[in-house]
């Protein structure tokens, strides 16, 4: 038995679950965690400017990493609010993000306290669940609890406050168990009839198709998918924001699928007669829930792990509750039982003269002498200079969300974006976590000129601890989605719609990092290769045509006459 403080067995709990990083502000509330973190050399501890940013940040390391993420508000009330909207957006992306944040102590709760907000409350609905500590002997309980549920399908974020006196009092510890000893370490497989019976189906297509989702991406589950699309000769598309869950390279790839997907992708899943969804709710991003993406009679076996998303949207052929990558595999192993098939064939055939023809049109239509910078060349230019192991990140907003479809990422796990959450805002500092998993690959995130200037403080969070992300702001000056919309639905009444910023190049120096400008193709080109090699945080600064907008829910105005 050992006696120690609440917030020592808080990080003890940290270091039993082999937590690499811990992102957070420091706050008063929490001063014995913090104390006790001063110890645990094995914790990286990245002291962050903003709560919400530490929480992409813990986010996006998630994601890159499969391992949970942790973020640290150090101060109940304000520090705590400040968490909620980076909780919103893990919690969309079923991201890992193990949350802590300080709380009132216990004696005070329902007095309106100094910084007194409940936190129970303010965190439940964007978090899977969330508890409020209850005393010092129960905090590794607690934490287990929190890494195990953060951890187990469908993943996503949790939320742990714990009460100053929790922190501060002491108890008796037994050790502390290793995850091993709590988790499960296996997943479930589809059972050999339901296998039979969508090996069937698959056989019998003539225009089959594979949606590969994010059970997909997230579990590094391509080959698997590959190895079922090679035995069925079937194209394979990807769910929006999962353009990585399949290297680009591969023939049988269209890439991404739906509204905001490319017209090759999104054709087949309009036309395929049967569709294998492996790991995707075939939800918003994927359909805006209509027909018109997706066609009406094909029969949908769908493959989900997580029970309520099979079949919520679209009425299925069948409900597989398994593993998606497992099941790829056993579908796999049941048609290389089969005679060899060739119905699909003049299908595939006929689809990849489509993609290839699609992609030689679209380098040939790149605006690539147009000034100012046109997006069209912009993307021409990245997808030329960015290195094939690059992580990209992402923002929402009218020029991230062309450039989603319009990158070619070659790596598994190269893809990061807000997803259905839609956030501005979250590309820099998810960045930095992503780079923190993966620091051997080079990390490029890309940025509005509005949420890069929402977000820009972190730069000194880059500078200090030595996360060396290229970030690319498309400077446009303007809240570019929006303006489109008043400029296609409200006969360019423009209010709000344009945004004043600083040259962000000289603010990156300011910082410590490396700042570039370009107003060029050539000189973006030159710009990002400089900073990918300068050892440095860099932001590079491109001057976009503010014209050049694009209105993407043209469907939510049509009362508008659009």
């Amino acid at each position: 038995m050992t006696r120690m403080t609440g917030g020592q067995a808080a990080v003890e709990s940290l270091k039993a679950e082999k937590v690499e990083h811990v992102f957070g502000l420091i706050g008063s509330a929490t001063m014995e965690m913090f104390d006790a973190l001063y110890d645990a050399r094995e914790i990286n501890f990245v002291g962050v400017h903003d709560e919400r940013t530490g929480t992409h940040m813990a986010d996006g390391y998630a994601r890159a990493s499969g391992n949970a993420g942790v973020i640290l508000a150090g101060q109940n009330g304000p520090g705590a609010t400040n968490l909620v909207t980076g909780l919103g957006q893990a919690m969309a992306a079923f991201s890992p993000v193990v949350s802590i944040a300080g709380s009132l102590a216990s004696s005070h709760v329902y007095r309106d306290a100094f910084q007194e907000v409940d936190q129970q409350a303010l965190f439940t609905p964007v978090t899977k669940k969330t508890w409020t500590a209850t005393g010092a002997d129960r905090v590794p309980e607690m934490f287990r609890e929190a890494f195990r549920v953060a951890n187990t399908p469908r993943k996503g974020p949790v939320q742990l406050n714990l009460p100053r006196d929790v922190l501060s009092a002491q108890a008796e510890y037994e050790g502390f168990q290793r995850p091993e000893t709590y988790r499960s370490q296996s997943v479930p497989a589809a059972s050999q009839d339901a296998i039979d019976r969508a090996a069937v189906l698959l056989y019998k297509a003539a225009r089959p198709v594979i949606i590969a989702g994010g059970g997909i991406k997230n579990t590094e589950g391509h080959a698997q998918v590959l190895a079922l699309a090679e035995a069925l000769n079937s194209p394979i598309v990807t769910s929006p924001g999962h353009g990585d869950a399949i290297p680009f390279g591969h023939p049988l790839n269209a890439g991404q699928m739906g509204p905001r997907g490319n017209p090759v992708a999104s054709r087949l899943v309009q036309e395929a007669d049967v569709i294998l969804a492996l790991g995707t709710r075939i939800g918003f991003n994927a359909t805006f829930y209509s027909y018109d993406n997706i066609n009406r009679d094909a029969a949908i076996i769908h493959v989900e792990l997580e029970p309520t998303a099979i079949g919520r949207y679209f009425p299925v052929e069948m409900g597989i509750w398994a593993d998606a990558p497992t099941v790829a595999l056993q579908l796999c192993a049941a048609l290389n039982k089969l005679a060899k098939r060739t119905v699909a064939d003049a299908w595939t055939e006929s689809f990849k003269a489509e993609r290839t023809a699609y992609l030689a049109k679209r380098d040939a239509d790149a605006q690539v002498d147009a000034m100012p910078i046109h997006p069209s060349g912009l993307f021409k230019t990245l997808r030329d200079v960015l290195p094939q192991n690059a992580a990209v990140t992402m923002d929402a907003g009218t020029l991230c969300l062309q450039a989603t479809d319009a990158l070619n990422y070659w790596h598994h796990k190269s893809l990061f974006t807000p997803l259905d959450f839609g956030l501005v805002g979250f590309s820099f500092a998810c960045g930095l976590g992503v780079k923190l998993a993966c620091p051997d690959r080079p990390v490029v995130s890309l940025m509005g000129d509005g949420g890069f200037g929402m977000t820009v403080s972190e730069l000194s969070t880059a500078v200090d601890h030595g996360i060396n992300t290229v970030t690319v702001v498309m400077n446009n000056k303007c809240w570019g989605a929006e303006k489109a919309y008043q400029r296609d639905f409200f006969g360019e009444r423009y209010i709000g719609a344009d945004v004043s910023s600083p040259a962000f190049d000289k603010l990156a120096e300011l910082y410590g990092a490396k700042g570039y400008r370009a107003d060029t193709l050539s000189g973006m080109a030159e710009a990002i290769e400089a900073a990918l090699s300068c050892g440095k945080p860099a932001v590079v600064d491109v001057m976009v045509d503010p014209a050049a907008l694009y209105s993407f829910r043209r469907d939510s105005f049509k009362h508008r006459g659009g």
